[in-house]
């Protein structure tokens, strides 16, 4: 998935990380354009994933 892809479709996104992992909070998820490495750290310590584990289960959301 790249940048304008998780930019155009970040909420729906936020919606479905959020039934599939409950222990993630707004602020887990928050997003700012230009800093999706700081998102994918921030989801890789909360839910204990790689990055590419990370890409990929945004790519089957």
């Amino acid at each position: 998935m790249n940048k304008l892809e998780l930019r155009g479709n970040w909420n729906e996104l936020k919606g479905k990380l959020k039934q599939r992992y409950a222990e993630l909070t707004d602020d887990d998820l928050a997003y700012e354009e230009g800093r999706e490495d700081e998102l994918l750290g921030r989801l890789q310590q909360k839910l204990g994933k790689t990055e590419d584990e990370i890409r990929n289960t945004l790519k089957g959301l």
